[in-house]
């Protein structure tokens, strides 16, 4: 009987974690996991230091991406949401996942100059230079200009960042280029890959919203949806097993564990109830073929 269980929803230095691929590695593999997913937002540059760590420790490591969307509502108002959607089993390497992830990285990196700008108008000391010093390679987030405002005593915390500065709709908020979920699960098909809905409990849709999306997602060939989550409440977590049995979608599971920037939430455990069985990731593995 599988007794493994695994974490396919991590993120690294890359994006907006603290530990680096390989420390994320190490750290899955004190806790014992038989596979880990990293899945760093809009990029797969950690990927092969993971993979290569991996197999030093003997871990299963999920290729994978989280890509961050944008969907308009079907309502009247057409209201626009911030949705998440996970590619596990993906080709890193695939030139038109590299082509869309390069694109993102330059969305990214001059929106991030424009928050930089108005920060300093509001009197901080930051520069996209030193920023980029301090994160190498990776790709800056506002988690990385939060936590360099603290480091450098500019503010007292990173919550100080985003409820006074950066955060959606703050004096220094600068909005960014989203991509449609429907692209992203369909560049994720592209590149060999399953794509999952993630954490759609923090939407904060009501059900029949929420199906529309599944509706709509399902239409481009939607794999599976995190029914497993470290967040969720039992009650939350069979909704969405409900969903996605009603909607024959496979089920997956992750901590969304980000190292310090989400202290809270360990690798593999969550905030200490997560288990992720193995079962998942062998289920999405045989509707590759794999």
């Amino acid at each position: 009987m599988e007794t493994r269980t695994i974490d396919l929803h991590v993120h690294s230095s890359e994006s907006d974690g603290t530990l680096t691929p390989e420390e994320v590695v190490l750290a899955a593999r004190d806790a014992g996991l038989g596979a880990l997913a990293l899945t760093d937002h809009d990029t797969v540059q950690g990927v092969p230091k993971a993979v290569s760590a991996a197999k030093r420790c003997g871990i299963e490591l999920v290729p994978g991406i989280e890509f961050s969307t944008e969907y308009r509502l079907p309502t009247a108002a057409g209201r626009k949401k911030e949705i998440h959607i996970v590619g596990l089993l993906i080709d890193p390497e695939h030139p038109l996942l590299l082509q869309k992830t390069r694109e993102l990285r330059s969305c990214r990196d001059a929106r991030n100059e424009e928050m930089v700008a108005a920060l300093r108008r509001e009197g901080l000391s930051i520069t996209m230079d030193a920023l980029y010093q301090e994160n190498p390679g990776c790709v800056v987030t506002r988690a990385n200009i939060a936590r360099f405002l603290v480091e450098h005593g500019q503010i007292r915390s990173m919550q100080e960042a985003f409820q006074t500065y950066i955060g959606d709709g703050c004096r220094c908020y600068v909005s960014r280029f989203l991509t449609e979920p429907t692209a992203a699960v369909e560049l994720i098909h592209a590149a060999g890959g399953l794509a999952v809905l993630a954490h759609p409990i923090l939407y904060r849709l009501d059900m029949t919203a929420l199906q529309r999306l599944v509706d709509a997602l399902k239409e481009v060939g939607l794999d599976g949806i995190e029914a497993i989550y470290s967040t969720y409440s039992r009650g939350e977590e069979r909704l969405i097993r409900d969903l996605a049995a009603k909607n024959d979608l496979l089920l997956s599971g992750g901590s969304d564990f980000h190292g310090e920037n989400k202290p809270a939430i360990r690798i593999g455990i969550g905030k200490g109830n997560l288990r992720i069985p193995y079962e998942l990731l062998a289920a999405m593995k045989k509707k590759l073929g794999r």
